[in-house]
């Protein structure tokens, strides 16, 4: 051992060597410097947070449901003695009164309101940072359509100037997202039901029950109850697989949807006439960009109008002479029905690009612009025409109601003849009149606003 003196070094503690740390202070900050780097991370999270709260859908929306639970009217048996305007309310969304399980849902603006159909009280109100687009029924439920901006399209696409691309389904009582749970039974999904899809401008959303498809004139979306899409025919905007949609540069012209499949005519490059194509809201490997295709044909003409769909059959407006053309699922006419319409309504594309049509059971109720004409539901033959209406109508206590001027005729569903007409002051407006029930409550849509009758 060596020592120095009389003092043994190594039994000692070595001169200059750092002080052992405490194991707490072996983690503890001891520079301005860390404690900066930490400040500066939690200003950036902080900062972050705020940036994408601030361009969330939660911040956007104002959601004020109703608390308190809503029983339905009840159906009258008989048709009243006269009708009188009970409430109006602004709804440029809706182009047919939205009747949803017990209320009545319009919509102007951002929001969408839940009204008292007897009384046109709103019971609930869900409001977002975005203008509507449009508003149905299906699936029980509201569905609701924002607009957003689409200058991040390309400016090819029919998109670019915007599109209807946020969704959400209210539940109709509540005016709450999605299915609400009901006390003793299975939780039914799907709930908060929110989606991001595409479609365009002034799309229109047709329900078959149990699927729902927006209109285009490039692209048409269709989605399941939970809003998950099952189907993109056209100009679809981020293409993942290439090649397998059918046809490439194609324009829209009307559009229909029967039992699980949509139909749509189709107006193609270096094609003589229009195209009637009919496919199938999904398909069997759930590839929702690949169409499955029932059918494609040319209809010979150009200015078809798809008026209608059955299980089997698809029924086409043709000009010139005007007639009702009526195809299986080859693709093969079945029969050809002479019409007398103007010439004016056999021109252009229906608003929406959505004929005027109800249908009533056995019965679908076409408005043709000038007169309502019911067709057999299942062959799609026309049976009967009332002349000098303003739309397609709506069933009411047994009875067919359809709009005419100062009016509203009451006809047989089965013959069309007239069994009365309830005097009705519509202050002028001349145009398109769509209705709905619920209750004893007969709906009007006159352009912008919705009109309750009672």
């Amino acid at each position: 051992m060596n020592t120095i003196g009389s003092e043994d070094v190594l039994a000692g503690e070595h001169p200059g060597e750092p002080e052992p740390l405490d194991p707490i202070d072996r983690t503890r900050f001891r520079r301005g410097t860390d404690l900066l780097v930490v400040a500066l991370i939690m200003v950036v999270t902080l900062v972050l947070g705020l940036v994408i709260w601030w361009n969330s859908d939660f911040r956007a929306t104002s959601s004020q449901p109703n608390p308190n639970p809503v029983a339905p009217p009840e159906q009258p048996l008989v048709f009243p003695p006269s009708l009188g305007e009970a409430w109006r309310a602004t709804s440029p969304a809706t182009p047919i009164p939205a009747v949803a399980g017990p209320v009545v849902v319009t919509g102007d603006g951002g929001e969408a309101a839940g009204r008292d159909p007897i009384t046109g009280d709103v019971l609930w109100r869900y409001t977002r940072d975005l203008p509507l687009c449009t508003i149905a029924s299906a699936w029980s439920l509201a569905v609701v359509v924002y607009r957003t901006d689409g200058n991040w399209l390309p400016t090819g696409d029919s998109r670019s100037g915007g599109g209807c691309t946020e969704v959400a389904a209210l539940d109709p009582a509540s005016g709450k997202r999605g299915k609400q749970p009901v006390p003793g039974q299975p939780v039914d999904k799907p709930v908060n039901l929110q989606r991001h899809s595409d479609a365009e401008l002034g799309t229109r959303l047709l329900s078959d029950g149990t699927f729902v498809t927006t209109t285009g004139r490039r692209l048409l979306t269709t989605w399941r109850s939970d809003l998950v899409q099952t189907m993109e025919y056209g100009a679809l905007p981020a293409i993942v697989n290439p090649g397998k949609q059918p046809r490439t540069g194609c324009e829209y012209g009307s559009v229909a949807v029967g039992p699980s499949r949509i139909g749509v005519i189709e107006r193609c490059p270096n094609e003589q006439g229009d195209r009637l194509t009919v496919y199938r809201a999904t398909n069997s490997d759930n590839k929702a960009d690949e169409p499955a295709v029932v059918f494609s044909e040319l209809v010979g003409t150009a200015g078809a109008r798809l008026v209608a769909m059955a299980n089997a059959r698809t029924a086409v407006l043709l000009p010139n002479p005007s007639r009702l053309v009526v195809y299986d699922d080859q693709g093969a006419q079945q029969a050809e029905y002479p019409l007398s319409l103007p010439d004016e309504e056999l021109r252009g594309d229906p608003d929406g690009l959505v004929v005027p049509l109800v249908k009533g059971g056995e019965t679908d109720y076409w408005f043709t612009g000038s007169r309502t004409i019911a067709l057999d539901a299942d062959e799609l033959r026309p049976l009967w025409t009332a002349v000098d209406t303003l739309g397609p109508g709506t069933l009411f206590a047994g009875r067919l109601l359809v709009p005419v001027r100062n009016g509203i005729r009451v006809l047989d569903q089965v013959t069309g003849e007239t069994v009365g007409t309830a005097a009705l002051d519509r202050g002028g407006y001349r145009g398109l009149v769509t209705m709905a029930t619920i209750g004893p409550m007969v709906l009007e849509q006159r352009g912008a606003d919705v009109v309750a009758l009672r």
